[in-house]
């Protein structure tokens, strides 16, 4: 069924299977996905702001734009599941899985909303690579850039973040 544009903004969906639903640019914002089955879901900018996702399954899912500020995550099923471009702003995705999950041009929470999340190496390696790119003087940090340069440089982002051998 094609749901696209659907208003199902506050919608009590706990527990709900919406596997493969096609829910592109749905309004889902501030509904109550607790549990729900949405693997393979296209919810491709859709409007999760302020969702309660907690425990959600969303293995390779098509979240790639979504807002998803300020949503409940906590141990959800991310995994390869499609957050390009998508807003994370303020998200708790503690215990969350994202292991090959897309994030690129993703907005990731720099808050504690994302302590314990689950990753792969890709992820991990991306978020190095973003370290690495920062200019910073102090020592402390040129020696933990040092330590990690090596491991960043696998990133599929490196080259385009210029990540490479310290030259200081």
């Amino acid at each position: 069924a094609n749901l696209q544009y659907a208003d199902l903004q506050y919608a009590d969906l706990q527990g709900a299977n919406l596997r493969g639903a096609d829910l592109p640019c749905a309004n889902l914002s501030g509904a109550n996905l607790q549990g729900a089955n949405l693997q393979y879901a296209d919810l491709q900018y859709a409007d999760l702001q302020g969702a309660n996702l907690r425990g959600a399954d969303l293995p390779c899912a098509n979240l790639s734009g979504a807002n998803l500020q300020g949503a409940n995550l906590q141990y959800a099923d991310l995994q390869y599941a499609d957050l390009q471009g998508a807003n994370l702003q303020y998200a708790d995705l503690r215990s969350a899985n994202l292991s090959g999950a897309n994030l690129d041009y993703s907005f990731l929470p720099l808050w504690c909303g994302s302590k314990g999340m689950i990753v792969d190496k890709r992820i991990a390696a991306q978020i190095a690579a973003h370290f690495c790119a920062l200019e910073c003087d102090d020592a402390d940090y040129i020696a933990a850039r040092k330590a990690i340069l090596e491991f960043a440089q696998t990133s599929h982002r490196a080259e385009e973040l210029g990540i490479k051998e310290w030259e200081g």
